[in-house]
């Protein structure tokens, strides 16, 4: 059973793909978006092409947790994608996850071309990775004791 993380924008979809345990995201691809119809078709190859049996989908809210346009073609998306894939899709909060993958890229002195060509890919396993931890269950895989917050 593995997950999609999808980072949503007006020009590219980032993609990353969990492990089959779902403990890590890795990215997968950026998918240059064209029409609505050729994008559902090259994201239905990748979910085949991965196995995929859910969508994790990134939720642009604003800083004070409000929605924009952004938010709202989002979430047109996400009904759109589940229709078309027959998989379940969940909206998952992405403030900063764009900052945190360009932070990464900086640090690790990576080119601004090269940046440019793999910003969304990273963006959308930092939502994956992000919704993978939250979702981790004692008894899980990879369940550190240490970590459970009961309160959370």
């Amino acid at each position: 059973m593995r997950t999609f993380g999808l980072d949503y924008g007006t020009k590219t979809i980032g993609v990353a793909v969990s492990d089959g345990l779902g403990l890590t995201a890795q990215t997968v691809t950026t998918v240059r978006r064209t029409s609505l119809k050729a994008d559902l078709a090259e994201l239905s190859r990748l979910v085949k092409e991965h196995e995929v049996t859910r969508i994790v989908l990134g939720l642009p809210l604003n800083m004070n947790g409000s929605e924009g346009p952004r938010a709202e073609a989002s979430r047109r998306f996400a009904d759109v994608l589940g229709q078309s894939l027959g998989l379940p899709v969940e909206l998952w909060d992405e403030r900063l996850s764009t900052v945190a993958a360009q932070r990464t890229l900086l640090e690790a002195d990576v080119s601004r071309a090269k940046r440019r060509e793999v910003i969304d890919q990273l963006a959308a396993q930092f939502i994956l990775q992000g919704w993978l931890d939250a979702h981790r269950v004692p008894g899980d895989a990879g369940y550190d004791p240490d970590d459970y917050d009961p309160e959370a």
